[in-house]
C-alpha cells in the first residue's frame, strides 16, 4: 500500500468515523452519558501520541532540538490565538456552550454561528490532513498513530459542532451533511501535504512539532478543564484510568505496528 493511499484512507476513515460517532452522541441523550469517558480516553491517546511517537520522531529528524522545542511553544500560542479568534473552536465536555445552547432551545441565529463553525472546522480538518501527511511521509507507524490520535479528539469536537448547527436552525440531515463535507477537507490537506512535503523534507520536523503542539493544547486547554467539573473520587479514578488506557493503547499500537 503506497504512502499516498495510506494518507487518503486515514483521512477518509477518520472523517467519516468521527462525524458518524458525533451524530450518534449529539442526537442520543443516552449516548451522551459516555461522552465524559470518551474525552478522558482521548486525552490519553493524544498525549501518548505526542510523547511516545510524534516528538521522539521529530527529534530524530532535526539537527536543532532547541528550535524544535521553540516550534512546539509557538504552536501552542498559535492555537490559543486561533481559538480566541473563533477560527479554531472546540467543544469537548458535557456542559460546553454548544450543549447548553442545544438544551436551552434558544431562538435560532439564522445560521450565523453554524457557518462560522463550519469555516473554522474546515480549516482545522485541512490542517489535520497536512499533519497526517507529514507523519506518514516520516513512516507508516507514526502516520497510523497520529491519525488515531486525531480521530480520538475529532469525535468530541464534532459533537459540539453538530449541536451548534442544530441550534443555528439546520435540520439534523443538513447538519450531518455539512459536518461530513467539512471533514473531507482533511483529504485535500493530506494530498497537498503529500506532494509538497516530498520536496520540502526539512519542513517535516516543524510540522510534527506543530502536530504535537495542537494535541497538547487541545488536551490541556480544552479537555482537562472539563474533567475537573467532576471532582468526586470515583470520577477522578475513572478519568485517570481512562487516560492511562489511552496512553497504553497508543504505546501498544506502536509496538504492534513496529512488529
Amino acid at each position: 500500500m503506497s504512502v499516498l493511499a495510506w494518507i487518503i484512507a486515514a483521512s477518509i476513515c477518520g472523517g467519516a468515523l468521527s462525524v458518524a460517532c458525533a451524530a450518534v452522541f449529539a442526537l442520543s441523550a443516552h449516548a451522551q452519558r459516555y461522552l465524559g469517558a470518551m474525552v478522558s480516553y482521548a486525552i490519553g491517546a493524544m498525549l501518548g501520541a505526542v510523547f511516545l511517537d510524534i516528538l521522539p520522531e521529530a527529534i530524530k529528524l532535526t539537527r536543532n532540538v532547541a528550535a524544535l522545542s521553540g516550534m512546539v511553544l509557538f504552536g501552542i500560542l498559535l492555537f490559543f490565538v486561533l481559538e480566541k479568534l473563533v477560527l479554531w473552536r472546540h467543544c469537548h465536555h458535557e456542559h460546553c456552550e454548544a450543549h447548553e445552547l442545544l438544551a436551552s432551545e434558544q431562538d435560532h441565529d439564522h445560521g450565523r454561528s453554524g457557518m462560522m463553525i463550519m469555516v473554522g472546522d474546515t480549516f482545522h480538518n485541512f490542517v489535520d490532513g497536512v499533519i497526517i501527511a507529514a507523519a506518514f511521509l516520516t513512516n507508516v507507524q507514526l502516520g497510523i498513530v497520529t491519525a488515531l490520535a486525531i480521530i480520538a479528539h475529532e469525535i468530541p469536537q464534532e459533537v459540539g459542532d453538530f449541536a451548534i448547527l442544530l441550534h443555528s436552525g439546520y435540520s439534523k440531515a443538513k447538519a450531518f451533511q455539512l459536518n461530513l463535507v467539512s471533514s473531507f477537507a482533511s483529504i485535500a490537506g493530506g494530498v497537498l501535504g503529500y506532494f509538497t512535503l516530498q520536496t520540502m523534507q526539512s519542513w517535516i520536523p516543524s510540522l510534527l512539532a506543530l502536530a504535537a503542539a495542537s494535541m497538547i493544547y487541545v488536551a490541556v486547554a480544552d479537555l482537562i478543564p472539563g474533567l475537573h467539573k467532576r471532582a468526586q473520587l470515583r470520577d477522578t479514578l475513572e478519568q485517570v484510568g481512562l487516560i492511562v488506557l489511552g496512553v497504553a493503547t497508543v504505546g501498544l499500537m506502536g509496538v504492534l505496528i513496529a512488529e
